[in-house]
């Protein structure tokens, strides 16, 4: 198993080879701003790394003794690379580029040191503008043969001779990238297609079935419908001894295929995730009356810059199942338009970055949960059937931190804080209306705790203006009312606090990489 990515100790990017069942095994620094893509020589003896378009290097490596063995360079942006199966040549293909590497001439000039490698453009002809997406080295009978894929949506087939042979149009909008065999190319088109062709003279044979559609409703039945959008298939990969098809698609999804019938091929195998950056994990409470959760034990929920609240079960109770999932069991679309828009891809976060769902907390008797989004909005949801109870437009910026008083206070009272500075306190037996604002802090607030036990009630907050102010509660006429009783001061910004399980004591994690 390989994994591209930057050295944790030298910050240069490097390439690890690890055991699928173990540990690291190997890592190699080969070049200077980042690895684009790798490749396992088909006797898993070599590996190919190429660079991002400024480090332009392509290099290989016996990964056994950490040493590269032959390297050059590349001008265009390579994005796959595929070895051919008696591992004499491997193939890059990116940008208006397609060039054979031959390996055994290289190696026959090699003493003890690295040699160049050699390399050969393929022969584009009337395609020498396209950008190759994909490449994939026959197998069996075709193995001379070289199958890479535009992102226009074109299957083209290099003889032996580099030279482009022929080419099919795949009659989809977009394109990403193939898998071949002996018997299949597998095309992984947009919206979801993947097409089937034949090797030996690109003739097609069928497309598989879609994914789920955008904007899947986990506890519906039938989702295809009139006018649907799917994901876009990323990445395609097939494994020969159990003749199954591994799909990955642009929002994150994964999905198994059993292709030994190719015509009717059918899923083994589907799981859903985030389709963007994740910002908060909330567990559901353990509650002492077990008849009052909402929720089976081992559900936790989370929240994303895809605009979408998760509920997934770590134990899924049994007959609670769906069709895509067996660990996600509904999705929350936050927001307008998002149905559709919220999973595809990060790149459908909003131009502005201001989308997402930032911050989650449930209530300590199990029955609500507030989501603060980035634009400022506060929404309280009823985790029984998880329908939207209130929508409030609490802040001018992103709500960073979600605070429920804890049953020890006495007060159901919600503490959101942002980084527009404020805290506003809601008070969830007046159907969460504006209690109090605080506005001490002179820059964002990080973190908002509850502490103490009625009627000596506290509430600490800190912020990136390193300060932390403690609050003490009174009760009067309109309910509880907060004001500053102490403030400290540090010499750094404080990212995040919590309390300890007796509620008197608070670390605080700092810029400066201590806990105080």
């Amino acid at each position: 198993m390989m994994e591209n990515t930057w050295s944790l100790s030298g910050h240069m990017p490097c390439v690890r080879v690890w055991e699928v069942d173990g540990g690291q095994v190997a890592e190699v620094q080969s070049h200077k701003y980042g690895v684009s893509c790798v490749a396992f020589s088909t006797n898993s003896c070599y590996i190919v790394s190429v660079g991002y378009q400024h480090d332009m290097t392509v290099s290989v490596w016996d990964w056994r003794k950490g040493e590269i063995i032959a390297s050059n360079k590349v001008s265009s942006r390579v994005s796959s690379v595929s070895f051919s199966q008696d591992n004499s040549y491997f193939v890059t293909a990116g940008n208006r580029h397609v060039k054979f590497w031959y390996l055994d001439a290289s190696k026959e000039r090699r003493v003890n040191s690295t040699v160049p490698l050699i390399g050969r453009s393929g022969l584009l002809g009337d395609h020498k503008n396209s950008v190759f997406s994909g490449v994939a080295c026959g197998r069996g009978l075709v193995a001379s043969s070289t199958y890479s894929i535009t992102s226009s949506g074109l299957l083209c087939l290099f003889n032996s001779s580099r030279h482009l042979e022929a080419w099919v149009n795949l009659k989809t909008s977009a394109a990403s990238c193939l898998a071949v065999t002996e018997d299949f190319i597998f095309c992984g088109c947009a919206d979801g297609v993947i097409r089937v062709f034949s090797p030996s003279n690109l003739q097609y044979i069928t497309t598989l079935h879609h994914p789920h559609r955008l904007g899947v409703d986990l506890t519906q039945s039938v989702q295809h419908s009139l006018g649907a959008r799917y994901p876009d298939t990323m990445a395609v990969t097939f494994d020969p001894a159990a003749r199954h098809l591994t799909s990955v698609y642009n929002d994150h999804s994964v999905y198994v295929w059993d292709v030994n019938d190719v015509k009717s091929a059918w899923k083994l195998y589907s799981a859903l995730y985030h389709s963007s950056c994740v910002w908060c994990v909330e567990v559901y409470p353990e509650l002492s009356d077990v008849s009052q959760a909402c929720l089976p034990p081992s559900s936790f929920l989370t929240c994303s810059s895809d605009n979408t609240i998760r509920l997934w079960h770590t134990d899924p109770p049994t007959g609670h199942g769906n069709l895509y999932s067996n660990d996600l069991q509904r999705i929350l679309y936050v927001g307008e338009n998002t149905q559709a828009e919220g999973e595809k891809g990060g790149e459908a976060a909003g131009a502005d970055g201001k989308a997402g769902v930032r911050v989650l907390s449930i209530s300590p008797d199990g029955q609500h949960l507030a989501a603060g989004d980035r634009c400022g909005n506060l929404r309280i949801f009823g985790l029984e059937f998880l329908d939207q109870l209130v929508k409030i437009e609490a802040h001018d910026s992103e709500v960073l931190c979600l605070e429920f008083s804890p049953t020890s206070t006495g007060m159901n009272l919600l503490a959101s804080a942002s980084r527009d500075r404020l805290i506003h306190i809601f008070n969830l037996e007046k159907n969460y209306s504006l209690q109090q604002t605080l506005n001490d802090h002179s820059a964002s607030i990080t973190a908002v705790k509850f502490s103490g036990e009625s009627p000596e009630v506290r509430m600490i907050s800190c912020g990136a203006d390193k300060s932390l102010y403690f609050q003490s509660a009174e009760q009067t006429v309109e309910g509880p009312w907060f004001s500053r009783s102490h403030h400290v001061v540090e010499k750094t910004t404080l990212y995040d606090m919590d309390l300890d399980s007796s509620r008197t004591h608070v670390s605080v994690a700092c810029q400066d990489r201590n806990v105080r």
